[in-house]
């Protein structure tokens, strides 16, 4: 059972049942994740999705069976994943959990590692690289970045 990172339950929302999870997902990715009928990963047990929204900066969710806050207070502050298998994205769309496990490679073929992955804005993100025992901010743009999703490798170019 291969688990992907999604995001995390920060607090109910509600007397219903609801809660409210924070991820950086795109648009996108967000209704393929959260699709109803599908399930998601908490503490390696799954829960079936019966509703999804929206909610500012928030993904909100409930579950089949819980039906109260009483029900859901002991899922606060947990992580949620989604099962791999689950998971259909078009071939160019990566999560950023799985962009992490990825190498990185320069232009001039210096290798290194991604640290991870800062949502700076609505719509931007920062990529932190290790190169040469170097730290490098590099933007999440298909200017400065070509992913590689067959070799699972990142080829960046520095500004």
């Amino acid at each position: 059972m291969t688990k992907i990172y999604i995001g995390r339950i920060v607090n109910t929302h509600g007397i219903k049942g609801e809660l409210r999870i924070k991820s950086d997902l795109t648009t996108t990715q967000k209704k393929e994740i959260f699709k109803i009928g599908s399930n998601l990963v908490i503490d390696d047990k799954l829960y079936l999705i019966t509703s999804y929204r929206t909610h500012k900066d928030y993904d909100m969710v409930t579950f089949r069976g819980f039906n109260n806050i009483n029900d859901v207070l002991f899922l606060k502050s947990k992580k949620v994943y989604k099962l791999k298998e689950e998971i259909n994205l078009c071939d160019d769309d990566i999560l950023d959990s799985e962009l992490v496990t990825y190498k990185v490679r320069t232009i001039d073929n210096l290798e290194g590692k991604i640290i991870d992955i800062e949502k700076t804005g609505i719509n931007y993100k920062i990529i932190r690289v290790l190169i040469n025992n170097k730290e490098i901010l590099i933007p999440y743009h298909k200017d400065f970045i070509k992913i590689n999703s067959e070799k699972k490798e990142v080829l960046v170019r520095i500004p």
